[in-house]
């Protein structure tokens, strides 16, 4: 059943009565774990709410944006868009990139792989970024010094609490979406993985380039985590995640290095999900469910446009390969309401794995 925006407004007005009954949500069909990158709902100010609308929802399991956690947790605000990273989506590529220090919030602005998200073929000149300069490094980080010292003052046991909210709601943290551009500093890449632990997280998502890996790589180490890179669609750029290839050369720096693989993306590239999935599925952390046009065209409403992703669910379903597989609601536009087409697009899940 499709609820309605009303219906589910009926279900929040006894939420607290309810509250109890939703920690025995369990949106896994087929053996496939279904959930959503708490970035679908960027457009809803109150994490709380965005708790209570995926419960209502029946997600059972979300990809928790670090902004959101961070929001929870009392972190000041970053100054400005790109102070932290805030209005970087978890695929953003790289758009902003000197604006930015430290983990993308992804709140609202540009969206999971800006750089070629809502734009047709031909809309933009595919030129590669540079990299960031010292004088912009410096400025970014100056920009994200209040966020910064608070991160590496903030007790992690502050993040168990937060933890507490989704566990209270039924939802497991199985992700923790932490952007992280060329300005992030080595204490801010710890600080991911220890809140990534504290939040009972098992694996990181990233939005970052192919040149800070080599960063990451002595901390993923010592922490013992996963690590999944995002891709996006941008193949013209050697310093993004985007090709088999720019993954590939981080696998084979470290074992924790794995992939975050944006089905939407990848099918806008003009890749072959299935395939990649067959073969690499020992090194995926979690899907990202989108539906994209080739040729880096635009995100459309699931079933409009060329990515696979009843195909996909079907091979989760019989390999069980045991990642989970998240909503990521993207193809809104104004007047649309975010969680009625996140509704829509868990029973697409659900239709095709039931």
């Amino acid at each position: 059943m499709l609820y309605t925006r009303r219906d589910l407004g009926k279900f929040a007005l006894a939420a607290v009565p309810l509250a109890k009954g939703l920690a025995n949500i369990d949106s896994k069909f087929g053996g496939v774990q279904i959930g959503a990158i708490s970035y679908s709902f960027r457009n809803i100010s109150d994490v709380n709410e965005i708790i209570k609308d995926m419960a209502l929802i029946g997600l059972s399991e979300v990809e928790l944006m670090s902004n959101h956690a961070e929001t929870l947790a009392g972190a000041p605000q970053p100054a400005g868009r790109g102070g932290g990273g805030a209005g970087r989506g978890p695929g953003g590529n790289g758009a902003g990139r000197a604006q930015q220090a430290g983990a993308g919030p992804g709140g609202q602005g540009r969206g999971p792989g800006a750089a070629g998200a809502g734009r047709g073929p031909g809309q933009q000149a595919h030129v590669p970024r540079p990299l960031m300069t010292e004088e912009q490094i410096a400025a970014a980080r100056a920009r994200n010094k209040e966020l910064h010292d608070w991160r590496v003052s903030v007790p992690m046991d502050t993040f168990k609490d937060v933890r507490k909210k989704f566990d209270d709601a039924g939802i497991d943290i199985a992700v923790l979406c932490y952007n992280m551009t060329e300005a992030i500093t080595d204490e801010e890449i710890d600080y991911g993985f220890k809140m990534a632990k504290a939040l009972g997280a098992r694996a990181i998502s990233s939005t970052t380039q192919v040149s800070v890996a080599k960063r990451i790589k002595p901390f993923a180490e010592e922490h013992k985590m996963m690590i999944g890179f995002h891709g996006h669609d941008a193949t013209w750029d050697p310093n993004e995640f985007a090709t088999p290839e720019t993954f590939a050369k981080a696998m084979e720096q470290c074992p924790y290095f794995g992939v975050n693989l944006d089905i939407g993306h990848f099918t806008s590239a003009n890749y072959d999900a299935i395939a990649y999935i067959k073969e690499h599925h020992d090194r995926i952390t979690n899907l990202h469910l989108k539906d994209r046009t080739r040729d880096h065209g635009t995100n459309v409403p699931w079933g409009q446009g060329d990515t696979p992703i009843k195909q996909v669910l079907l091979l989760l379903k019989e390999k069980q390969y045991g990642f989970p597989a998240n909503i990521e609601y993207e193809y809104g536009r104004p007047g649309m309401d975010t969680v009625v087409e996140v509704t829509k697009c868990y029973q697409f899940c659900k239709d095709v794995l039931s």
